[in-house]
């Protein structure tokens, strides 16, 4: 469990309150069962180990077979939906197979009138407990946080009518609300009105969802609004950002390496050694130490980095006493697991600096030219099209970044003519690909034709210290500063 006061602890917190103590009985062991989103959310937030020592002797899914344990209690921490309050049913549904000696029960979310009545199937006097907790999202990082709503963007951008944006809608603003209400933050909601109604939309729905949930809380008192805002913006609000390279590690790592499921696997002495796998999440501090620095200072702590298990390795070497090998025996399963980490580091900035020594730099200096509309020594480009024109030529590029780099020119130009877009697809070969170009349209991004609508003004940054190939800052930074409080930010 991370031991910050971030979004993770935050949520276990929550957690450890609302479910845990509220059904513990000193001496009492409880089976706790999971669906697929709350097993999900509980891994998210906590270990086995965090699990055990709060009374939990065992962890299952609700979905599977399992065997009956008369003698103990179990937690039901499941989300309000017909599948998972079924199998609460099923394991009491007769009093000769009850699997439970009694059950608590605790929804993730709101759970509507008619699974509450399905409950009433179960045997009398067995459900001890029954509470809505609200926590229906995931805390990804310490500071950041996904929802559970599949297909969202599908349902939120079709063009297919027959799709129920309405419903993905309501379960986002819902999701929304348990943050807050997690957080214990009642936010003042702003929103971006342009190009499409979606954030103007879902503010309304937020901010109605909060008014209710404050209203409707255990004191039955309005909470008063909070000094941070929650700031909900489209995917159109700034396309650039999304499209460009970015060299600061955890992102370069994410873009330009195959990490899966946040693993990465590398070979830790070349490619003689045995393939292992790094998990790259908060429980490594060499990690959340340098994840959101710049490639360029990463690769200043690589030494430092050598140096430690160098100095590691040699701990190991010269006279051994039998008090020395006790010493180091005491500190060998830490000294093992730094290495690991540090071993893994490596490897991730050594994969990422032999994509940028290929053709990532040269593309990560158009980008930045095209992006600002100045060079590196502060002159302005004149024609995007000739800076452009080289990388759709270039053979050693890969398609995926040829459409980034026409993405980048069309954002940059607000637009462009349907004759000129053909020439661009003919010129990088990307014809089986030109409707993720012209997609884009959907989310409220000029593509065809040029757009009269006026960009943004920008905040002058042109003396802020940066590095070259880093001279794009997003939007949203201009608006933070500006609005200089604490923010949420969903988008």
């Amino acid at each position: 469990m991370t031991t910050d006061n971030g979004l993770k602890y935050t949520v276990w917190h929550k957690i450890k309150t609302e479910i845990l103590d509220d059904c513990r009985k000193e001496g009492e062991w409880k089976i706790l069962l999971l669906d697929q989103f709350t097993t999900k959310l509980l891994t998210s937030c906590c270990k086995m180990t965090d699990l055990l020592q709060e009374g939990i002797t065992v962890v299952e899914d609700i979905y599977k077979e399992r065997q009956p344990v008369a003698d103990l209690k179990a937690i039901y921490f499941i989300s309000p939906i017909e599948k998972s309050v079924d199998h609460v049913v099923k394991d009491f549904e007769s009093k000769s197979s009850c699997k439970y000696k009694a059950a608590y029960i605790y929804f993730s979310d709101a759970c509507p009138d008619s699974l509450f009545n399905k409950l009433k199937a179960c045997q009398p006097k067995t459900i001890k407990r029954c509470k809505e907790i609200n926590i229906s999202f995931y805390p990804k990082e310490s500071q950041v946080f996904l929802l559970n709503v599949p297909n969202a963007f599908h349902m939120l951008y079709s063009p297919d009518k027959s799709v129920d944006k309405e419903a993905a809608m309501q379960s986002i603003a819902q999701q929304i609300v348990t943050l807050c209400a997690t957080l214990d933050e009642n936010p003042g909601v702003r929103y971006k009105r342009e190009p499409l109604d979606n954030a103007e939309d879902l503010a309304s729905l937020v901010e109605e969802k909060l008014v209710q949930y404050y209203k409707t809380d255990e004191k039955n008192q309005c909470k008063e609004k909070s000094q941070s805002q929650l700031l909900i913006l489209d995917r159109g609000f700034d396309p650039l950002s999304t499209v460009l390279h970015e060299l600061t590690f955890q992102a370069m790592v994410y873009d330009v390496l195959p990490i899966e499921d946040d693993v990465y696997k590398y070979k830790p002495d070349g490619s003689a050694s045995k393939e292992k796998e790094g998990r790259l999440d908060e429980s490594d501090e060499v990690w959340v130490k340098i994840r959101h620095r710049h490639i360029a200072v990463v690769l200043e702590e690589i030494p430092k980095l050598v140096k430690e298990i160098s100095s590691s390795k040699k701990e190991s070497e010269g006279k051994l006493s039998i008090s020395s090998l006790s010493n180091f025996m005491k500190k060998m399963p830490h000294i093992r697991k730094q290495m690991s980490k540090q071993a893994l580091h490596l490897g991730l900035a050594e994969d990422c600096m032999q994509k940028f020594k290929g053709n990532l730099e040269r593309l990560c200096k158009v980008e930045q030219d095209l992006a600002l509309g100045t060079d590196a020594e502060g002159q302005k480009v004149k024609e995007h099209m000739r800076v452009l024109l080289p990388v759709l030529l270039n053979k050693d590029l890969d398609n995926y970044d040829k459409i980034r780099a026409i993405l980048l020119y069309i954002f940059v130009e607000n637009g462009t003519t349907q004759e000129n877009l053909d020439r661009l697809i003919q010129h990088a070969k990307i014809e089986s690909d030109g409707d993720v170009l012209k997609n884009w349209k959907y989310i409220g991004v000029p593509v065809v034709p040029k757009s009269s609508q006026r960009k943004p003004s920008r905040r002058d940054r042109s003396r802020e210290e940066t590095f070259q190939l880093s001279r794009w800052t997003p939007l949203i930074k201009d608006i933070i500063e500006v609005r200089n409080a604490a923010v949420i930010f969903f988008t």
